[in-house]
């Protein structure tokens, strides 16, 4: 295992915490030896594993698992599992596994692992369900020696960084190359005939890592990483962790980060606010959190109700155009009673918030999305980096197959590559000239026909004011 420096000390509490229930498809030969317990809890992304669609057939994520070729790794990995027979030995599988399932779902989704599977190479959808299989095990493992609680969680938060590009984030030294971070996130709404959905941000993120960008003044490597949407692995500082440790390397700092998310229908939106609010939309794990933002141990944390983006804006209006409009989204909603958070009615504009005013929600609303420009860009200026760009991005909505039966058609993956081709557009013309903040005071932007500052915030995922 590597140096507790790479994990989040914060992490373990939530993950003894969280529920420890049963892995049938991968692990039933083994578990016929008394290798895994199939009474022993799972959360409830990992229930989801058995979830058919509403017209039958296998269940949905296990077979894009087997489509993606990435069976493979689930089976070696459980069959090692089985095999480990002391606790360092755990400890190293937990850590190569990890970062190997998600090496191999990059190398996949550029291209270098054509042997894998029939599915999309873009599909960003067997990289959650094989990490939930993985996870399923080593929550269900019995192995040979005394296994506590505490290292039980231990082993699957190395394994869930790893598998998360979130120890894989390394920049070079020196000035000749350009650096840029940005993370994207899981599926979500996952339930019912949701089962199928896939997240166009964490494709691009798999597009992304290790990605040179070609710009005038020199190649630019971008990182990347992929976030839970779950609300309590955000209380634990998994944000601060990964823009972190960039951004307090003075030798190896990226000149912009972004974190990206799905948005709206049709469009792409530059948000330019971010606000310290939950709005308690569900997340992954079925857990519902309102209120403000919680501070993150350990790091800078200014208190902000609302942070503006510095992203080069004008520049990502200006790149070419693509499949999708870009805006500028300057909406943002503040509690009508400052004195009473979370009561009345939200009043949404597109001005600038005031001295005082308490944030119900950024522009890109108020669930994950937000919170990770939020959280991301607070510790940013928390560290007084405020020459570096920051900010959101938030995609179009990619939809689903036509036809209710399918887990993938030509539509579909067309719209998938559409939008992950305009997000390097968008950061190659951010990145056309060094990066640098956008103007205290940006130009209006041309709103959405028919457009309100309210029905813009209500427009994106996990909204409710």
């Amino acid at each position: 295992m590597k140096t507790p420096g790479r994990r989040w000390s914060a992490l373990l509490p939530l993950l003894i915490a969280l529920p420890v229930l049963a892995v049938p498809g991968v692990a039933q030969a083994e578990s016929a030896r008394g290798c895994f317990d199939d009474a022993a809890a799972i959360t409830v992304e990992e229930k989801r594993l058995t979830a058919t669609l509403p017209s039958g057939g296998p269940a949905v994520g296990p077979e894009l698992v087997r489509l993606a070729g990435f069976d493979k790794l689930v089976a070696d990995f459980t069959s090692r599992l089985c095999s480990t027979k002391t606790a360092p030995r755990a400890e190293k599988l937990a850590e190569t596994a990890g970062d190997g399932l998600w090496r191999t779902a990059v190398d996949r989704a550029q291209g270098r692992r054509p042997d894998l599977g029939t599915l999309d190479k873009a599909d960003d959808r067997p990289l959650y369900w094989a990490r939930l299989q993985m996870s399923k095990a080593l929550r269900q493992w019995t192995p040979r020696f005394p296994l506590s609680a505490p290292a039980r969680a231990d082993l699957l938060k190395t394994f869930d960084v790893g598998a998360r590009g979130l120890d894989d984030s390394r920049f070079p030294l020196g000035p000749s190359t350009r650096r840029v971070l940005v993370s994207g996130f899981d599926p979500f709404t996952l339930n019912g005939a949701g089962v199928r959905i896939a997240n166009p941000s964490g494709a691009a993120a798999l597009h992304l890592d290790g990605k040179v960008i070609q710009t005038p003044t020199g190649p630019a490597l971008v990182q990347a990483v992929s976030f839970p949407v779950v609300w309590s692995y955000f209380d634990t500082g998994i944000v601060e962790a990964a823009y972190g440790k960039a951004l307090k390397d003075r030798f190896r700092r990226p000149e912009l980060i972004m974190t990206i998310s799905q948005g709206r229908p049709g469009r792409f939106d530059i948000e330019r606010w971010a606000g310290a609010w939950r709005g308690g939309f569900p997340d992954n794990l079925d857990e519902s959190v309102t209120g403000q933002v919680p501070p993150a141990r350990g790091w800078p944390q200014p208190a902000d109700q609302f942070i503006e983006t510095t992203l080069p804006y004008e520049k990502m209006l200006a790149a070419p155009a693509g499949a999708y409009q870009v805006l500028y989204n300057q909406a943002f909603c503040v509690w009508p009673d400052s004195t009473k958070p979370g009561t009345g009615t939200a009043v949404c504009r597109t001005d600038a918030p005031k001295p005082g005013e308490i944030a119900a929600s950024g522009g890109g609303g108020n669930y994950l999305s937000n919170e990770s420009m939020y959280r991301s860009n607070r510790l940013r200026t928390g560290l007084g980096l405020t020459g570096i760009a920051g900010g959101h991005l938030h995609t179009p909505v990619l939809g689903t197959p036509t036809d209710p039966a399918a887990l993938t058609d030509a539509g579909f993956e067309g719209r998938r590559a559409a939008i992950t081709s305009q997000i390097v557009s968008l950061l190659t013309a951010a990145l056309g000239e060094a990066a640098t903040p956008a103007p205290a005071t940006p130009a209006p932007a041309t709103p959405a026909p028919g457009a309100s500052p309210r029905a813009d915030v209500l427009a994106t995922p996990g909204t409710t004011l």
